[in-house]
């Protein structure tokens, strides 16, 4: 993001700590919240109201930490089929060391927002060991479920080329699961499970109602794309 207007309008979006993610952004000369329409403003956007609602439940949560490991939890963009994705959120992490650095925050409070920044992607595997590295992985996963989270899934699936289902075998009754080949397989490879890995009580609340959603999306994206049963005998 560049221009000092852009800058700004995406510092108020973390009211009421708009000064210290406005310090941060001007000190940053790399993009946040552009190219990829599922890590965009409206994503970030999203995540913060997440964790400010979670974090109500908290109330030992550092928000300054939050506010600073939201805003640049993405910054260094690897698209998810390159073999460098788990890499995405360590090199994303070194990014807030830097600038946190620069403006004179302390080391322990440095290493708590990159701690949560490296924990909240699911590519990368490491667990949560604080409550906003938590707070954060749990706002982050469920920007990827509900009604959002079936938009992205497609919207990726268009960005990557791939297929929405295989036509054969659409609910992979017969076959391995494959979410790089076909969209709908990734519900049952990642998105039904991220619910479970969910750890606050808010954000374990909001996961299942937004697995349930989306369960029934997949069953009805089933009956609809369903062989009728005399073409099923033909064939």
């Amino acid at each position: 993001m560049t221009g000092r207007s852009q800058t700004e309008d995406l510092a108020r979006l973390f009211a009421p700590y708009e000064s210290l993610a406005a310090t941060l952004l001007g000190r940053w000369d790399g993009s946040i919240a552009e190219g990829d329409g599922s890590h965009d403003r409206s994503h970030l956007m999203r995540v913060w109201q997440l964790v400010r609602r979670i974090a109500r439940g908290e109330p030992a949560a550092d928000m300054e930490v939050l506010v600073v490991a939201t805003l640049f939890h993405d910054c260094v963009a690897v698209e998810k089929n390159s073999p460098q994705r788990a890499m995405a959120s360590r090199l994303s992490a070194d990014v807030a060391r830097r600038l946190l650095d620069g403006i004179g925050w302390q080391p322990a409070r440095i290493e708590a927002v990159a701690h949560a920044i490296e924990a909240h992607s699911f590519s990368a595997g490491i667990a949560p060991r604080s409550t906003e590295a938590a707070i954060l992985r749990d706002a982050d996963r469920l920007d990827a479920l509900g009604a959002l989270g079936i938009a992205r899934v497609f919207y990726i699936a268009g960005r990557l080329g791939t297929q929405l289902y295989d036509p054969d075998d659409p609910m992979a009754e017969r076959r391995p699961l494959d979410d790089r080949r076909f969209a709908l397989d990734h519900f049952e490879t990642k998105l039904f499970l991220l619910s479970a890995g969910l750890v606050t009580p808010t954000g374990q609340e909001i996961g299942r109602q937004r697995t349930a959603l989306m369960r029934a999306f997949v069953e009805d994206f089933g009956e609809e794309i369903a062989m009728p049963e005399d073409l099923a005998l033909a064939d």
